[in-house]
């Protein structure tokens, strides 16, 4: 079998999306749920935007809920709106709406220099750790299992 090899040192969204289709396959032939997953609708998202006064957003969650699971994919808020528990509030929404949903469990990563005690005192449990990524941080992956 012959074969060429071509290195790029750039992006290239083509081949990026070339294996993004390959891996999908693969994982369809291989998985139920991942193929049953990409079936229309098995894929619930869950957008919470919110707004100050003037229309303007300050933050929310974007988060998915498939396999019994939410997964929480960005959670952010405005420096001026954080500490008054409008963070919390969101995600105490965000479980909720994901309960209704069918989900059992959450997931999401976050860095230490993020919000990892946030998330503790919320219930999440770390289940995984990535040390020195970055050079002298660490990356999370966390759990919680409601109840």
């Amino acid at each position: 079998m012959k074969y060429n090899i071509e290195i790029l040192m750039g992006n290239n969204e083509e081949f990026s999306a070339f294996l993004k289709t390959m891996i999908k396959e693969f994982n369809n032939k291989h998985s139920f749920h991942h193929k049953e997953v990409r079936n229309k609708g098995s894929v619930q998202p869950i957008n919470i935007i919110v707004s100050d006064n003037n229309k303007k957003w300050i933050g929310g969650i974007t988060a998915d809920v498939y396999w019994d699971w939410v997964e929480i994919n960005d959670f952010w808020f405005h420096e001026e709106f954080r500490g008054k528990g409008l963070g919390g509030d969101m995600l105490d929404k965000t479980e909720k709406l994901a309960k209704e949903k069918g989900a059992k469990k959450a997931l999401l990563t976050t860095f230490d220099f993020q919000a990892r005690s946030f998330y503790e005192i919320k219930g999440y449990k770390v289940v995984g750790e990535i040390k020195d990524y970055p050079p002298g941080s660490s990356y999370f992956t966390m759990v919680k299992e409601f109840l």
